[in-house]
């Protein structure tokens, strides 16, 4: 029974938010997201070769401007359109050649459906101000304030540089 107890306790998350996640970085390396306790996160779903990857841009000046007190990640997809890049190794260079990336990018992921990660079905589940459910689109933006909790979630629209997505992330420094 006690063997069942701690299967069963390391399989369902502890109730931090994103703290109870860890994520793999595009050139395999595993972070534990509880290491950023204390910033704000912004945790965005993205794709090289779709309408919204100009945002890139932004959200480096946003990484450069606030790095200290911010963790951007994204999380390169296919789940749109196919609208991403095959290899992890591609789509690295791709994100520092074409926009200086310099902030962190998991590995390949899936962000909806059966194959979504762990984090991803959290996120589009947790309780939020703003909406709930599925993905729509690449370059989702989810807000996660200094304690792990979830604020906010921008749909693909709302650009890196909206005053209203400005607050929503300066406002938790």
């Amino acid at each position: 029974m006690l063997q069942l107890l701690m299967v069963f306790t390391m399989l369902m998350p502890m109730n931090n938010g994103v703290y109870d996640y860890s994520i793999n970085t595009i050139d395999g390396k595993e972070i534990q997201l509880s290491s950023f306790k204390g910033k704000t996160l912004v945790l965005v779903n993205t794709a090289s070769k779709c309408g919204f990857t100009k945002q890139y841009k932004d959200l480096q000046a946003l990484h450069e401007q606030h790095g200290d007190q911010l963790v951007i990640i994204g999380f390169p997809s296919d789940n749109f359109g196919g609208q991403e890049l095959e290899e992890n190794n591609a789509i690295q260079a791709f994100c520092e050649e074409n926009y200086g990336v310099t902030f962190i990018l998991s590995e390949k992921v899936d962000v909806k459906g059966e194959k979504a990660i762990p984090l991803f079905k959290y996120l589009t589940s947790a309780e939020n101000p703003d909406f709930t459910g599925d993905i729509k689109w690449n370059f989702e933006k989810f807000v996660i304030n200094e304690n792990g909790k979830l604020i906010h979630r921008f749909r693909s629209a709302v650009t890196p540089s909206d005053a209203q997505f400005m607050k929503a992330v300066l406002s938790n420094k």
